[in-house]
Parts: structure tokens; sequence; C-alpha cells
């Protein structure tokens, strides 16, 4: 039988979904960057002097940013899911504040001292809305 505390970190893991695509998301971008520019700002070989590329560079370049936009495209997907998932269930409680708080702390990634302020209420009344709102959540 699960405790409460694992019933709760289950619960928070599911929740962190969108927001691990969105970062995943993020490198993947970070590193098709890179990858073009290293393709326009190419290293000079190790006898100092630049080189031109030859087909087989190209090849290997286009295949490389092949995949990573794939992977992109794909883990954009997986965002789109899981938001509506995770929306769709934290809309399933009955309280509008729990909702606020899942919605301001996982979708937006919000602080806890941003929803407070957003929702016009102390911290300290944020995190318990949080733990009814965990409590009340149906996964």
């Amino acid at each position: 039988m699960q405790t409460f505390r694992e019933d709760n970190e289950k619960k928070k893991e599911f929740l962190r979904k969108y927001r691990k695509h969105g970062r995943k998301i993020s490198r993947v971008e970070s590193e098709l960057e890179e990858i073009r520019l290293m393709k326009l700002y190419p290293s000079l070989n190790s006898d100092g002097m630049p080189h031109g590329s030859n087909q087989s560079d190209l090849s290997d370049y286009a295949a490389e940013l092949t995949e990573k936009e794939e992977i992109l495209y794909l883990e954009g997907i997986e965002q789109v899911k899981s938001y509506k998932d995770i929306s769709y269930k934290i809309n399933q409680l009955e309280n509008e504040d729990e909702r606020d708080v899942l919605f301001y702390r996982y979708i937006k990634d919000k602080r806890w001292w941003e929803i407070a302020e957003l929702m016009g209420y102390s911290e300290r009344w944020i995190t318990e809305l949080h733990g009814r709102a965990l409590a009340h959540l149906k996964i």
C-alpha cells in the first residue's frame, strides 16, 4: 500500500512532466543552434589553415540537423499531450484556488512567492493550498 508521501510524490512527478518536456525542447534547440554555428564557423584544422568542406561533411551536417529537428518535433508532441493530460486533471478539482495553485506551479513554472503575489495570498497559504490540491488530485 502506498503511503501519503509516496502518493504525493507520484502526483508531483505526473505534474512535472510538462516542464520536463519544455526543458528537453530547450536543450535540443540549443543543440541545433550549436550545430548550425559549427557549420557557419568551422574550426581550423590542426595545421592552422581553413579547409573547404566536402560533400560527405554536408551530408553528415544535413543528417544531424534532420535528426535533431525530428527529436524536437516529437518532443513538442509529447509536451502538448502532457499539457492536455495535466490540465484535464487539474480542472477536475472542485476548488478554483487549488486549480490555480497547481496551474501556476506546474504549467507556468512559478515560484511560491510569485503564486502568492498573483493570487493575493501569503506564501504559507499557497503551500497549504498546494497540499490540499495534491490530496484532492486524482491521477
